[in-house]
């Protein structure tokens, strides 16, 4: 198992990024989560097969129709295989 921090520049919040993210981290079947930051980034961690999470990169710099990704920083993180699943966090 693989983990990874993503952090999402660009007019990512308040465009239904958040639950696009959920969705497809889901059709992945990965685990962990996704987030707002104060900095109006967006920050997703995420679990689970190396080639599924790459398939996610490439999906969240696509990103939804609304949205603007400007940059995506990836950084490898410890997997701590604690996610049962992929929440969206700050409700």
């Amino acid at each position: 198992m693989k983990a990874k921090r993503i952090t999402v520049h660009g007019r990512v919040q308040g465009v239904g990024f958040r639950y696009f993210v959920q969705h497809a981290a889901k059709r992945l079947g990965l685990t962990g989560n996704v987030r707002n930051c104060p900095d109006r980034t967006v920050e997703i961690l995420v679990e689970g097969d190396a080639a599924e999470i790459e398939k996610l990169v490439e999906r969240v710099r696509e990103g939804p129709p609304l949205c603007w990704v400007h940059r995506v920083d990836v950084i490898d993180v410890p997997a701590s295989g604690a996610y049962s699943s992929f929440l969206i966090e700050g409700w």
